[in-house]
């Protein structure tokens, strides 16, 4: 039987996949296991450079199994609000400097939204549909509601969060919430495109890049120029910082180790 979230590495770029296809991709307690597995698989492994997000079948993630009873997605499926930890997967906040995509093949809906926008790319099939309808069977979103509310203006945000309402992925894509939109046969082409261009770069470069561009949002200047000229001396010390600046005097493509 497979997994009902599967990794596969193909070269230096990683696909996770949503894979309960007969459920629209909702995630239940099992799923949700084989997501972190997966999510920490990537961050692990020193060949996966980029991720790819996308779901099997016709959908995308149409959020938590309401039908599975066994209740948050956010969390640990457990009884007790208390041993939920705050942090525990990618879409709360996993430290996760590696670029991510999000390739939306269908629905987008709940935690499968929180997902998506967790991600640095989401680039969206012509057929995607996106929407927050918690509030529409009594319950809050936290996670994405962060997330939303930092992404899009504060009206487009709202809209999505307090109505419940579904959006199109032309609408998506006029407010931000989507960076691109493509026919939905090109999609995971066009995803694998993007994936191929970011792995042109050193990829400890990148992550480092990625880290401050994060992180300096939340910091005063000063304290956000300091944290990054540390992180430039780290990385300029590496194998790859040695090898762009050989490849360069000797005309040649580098060849990056990750190291």
């Amino acid at each position: 039987m497979s997994k009902e979230a599967t990794y596969k590495l193909e070269g230096h770029i990683a696909t996770i996949t949503y894979n309960r296809p007969e459920s629209l991709n909702a995630i239940n307690g099992d799923m949700r296991e084989c997501l972190n597995d997966a999510w920490l698989e990537f961050y692990n492994d020193p060949e996966a450079w980029v991720a790819i997000l996308t779901g099997a079948g016709r959908a995308f993630c149409a959020g938590a199994d309401l039908r599975s009873g066994q209740g948050n997605a956010a969390g640990k499926w457990s009884g007790s609000y208390f041993e939920i930890p705050t942090i525990n997967s990618f879409e709360s906040g996993l430290e996760l400097w590696k670029p991510t995509i999000a390739a939306v093949n269908g629905a987008c809906i709940g935690y499968g939204l929180t997902g998506a926008v967790a991600t640095d790319f989401l680039i969206a099939s012509d057929k995607a549909i996106f929407g927050m309808p918690e509030v529409k069977v009594g319950v809050p979103t936290i996670v994405g509601s962060m997330r939303i509310s930092e992404k899009l203006s504060w009206a487009d945000a709202m809209e999505i969060l307090l109505t419940g309402d579904n959006i199109s992925a032309e609408k998506a894509a006029q407010i931000g919430l989507a960076w691109k939109v493509v026919p939905h046969a090109e999609l995971i082409e066009e995803a694998h495109k993007l994936a191929n261009r970011l792995c042109q770069g050193a990829p400890l470069a990148i992550r480092a890049v990625k880290e401050v561009a994060s992180r300096s949002r939340r910091m005063g200047w000063s304290e956000a120029i300091r944290m990054g000229e540390s992180i430039r001396r780290i990385v300029g010390d590496t194998e790859d910082a040695k090898e762009g600046l050989a490849s360069f005097r000797e005309k040649r493509p580098p060849v990056w180790k990750g190291r």
